[in-house]
């Protein structure tokens, strides 16, 4: 079996002060403190705006040596260019990232849903994605989140492949769960799986001002998401993100999560890393 490494969306967030971080836990602190809680962790901070060599620097220095990273492609890549003329922004954007060096697991290129005026279907995506990851560079994974579920097809299987590019599974609302993808075709398009934790950010929002608990139940979906893991781990090592808008409070859906795995264990081995 291989191994299965949990972590969070991002760490920044004053709300987990006095639930999971120290309540006297100076913010500069929050990514040494959670990476010594978890494996890897998702930046999410990095799609907002491609990160400075300083800082990215300063993650690789203040976490240790096992620690993993993956980045969140820049909005302007994904959302504004939407891969279009857009050497400059992925050039600069690499540079910075590769200063983490092997704590790069990945580069996540996640996408909103397209509407039919600007994309009318799967191919005239493809078409624009086809040069973009043709002249990604090999050594640095890459990972696709796609949101428009009729786009889930074998074409779409058979294109990752193609560059080795990892499908990434969101367990979010209006897509297919990845325990469903699973079992209705083969998702594995690169070296190891990527599952992501997201929810539905207006339930959550609309319940509670700040993340610092658990407000929706998602028992089930979590267990279906064990269930996913467990079989993906199989065949691949399995990297999954928590969100905190997945279900309120991210530190704790990953305790359901891990609790879950372990439930599962008597069938499919030892799997989850996550401290």
């Amino acid at each position: 079996m291989h191994y299965v490494r949990i972590g969070t969306c991002g760490w920044s967030y004053k709300d987990w002060c006095g639930v999971f971080y120290p309540a006297d836990l100076p913010a500069s602190e929050f990514l040494p403190y959670c990476a010594d809680h978890y494996p890897v962790v998702e930046v999410d901070s990095s799609f907002y705006r491609s990160p400075i060599p300083s800082m990215v620097a300063k993650w690789r220095d203040r976490t240790p040596e096992t620690f993993a990273f993956s980045l969140k492609v820049p909005q302007t890549i994904t959302h504004e260019k939407c891969l279009a003329d857009c050497e400059q922004d992925r050039d600069s954007f690499l540079a910075a990232a590769r200063l983490l060096g092997n704590k790069l697991l990945c580069c996540l290129l996640q996408f909103g849903y397209f509407n039919k005026n600007r994309f009318p279907d799967l191919d005239s995506f493809l078409a624009r994605l086809d040069p973009f990851l043709a002249a990604w560079p090999k050594d640095v994974p890459v990972a696709v989140e796609l949101r428009n579920k009729n786009w889930f097809t074998p074409k779409l299987v058979h294109f990752l492949r193609r560059y080795n590019a990892v499908w990434a599974l969101a367990d979010q609302a209006w897509v297919p769960s990845p325990w469903y993808l699973v079992n209705k075709t083969d998702v594995l398009t690169g070296p190891f799986a990527y599952i992501r934790l997201l929810g539905d950010r207006a339930e959550v929002d609309k319940l509670t001002p700040t993340l610092d608990r658990i407000v929706v139940d998602r028992s089930d979906q979590i267990l279906a998401n064990a269930r996913a893991i467990a079989t993906l781990k199989g065949r691949v090592p399995v990297v999954t993100f928590v969100n905190n808008h997945f279900a309120g409070y991210s530190p704790a859906t990953i305790q359901q999560l891990v609790q879950a795995l372990k439930k599962l264990e008597k069938t499919t081995g030892p799997s989850a890393d996550n401290a």
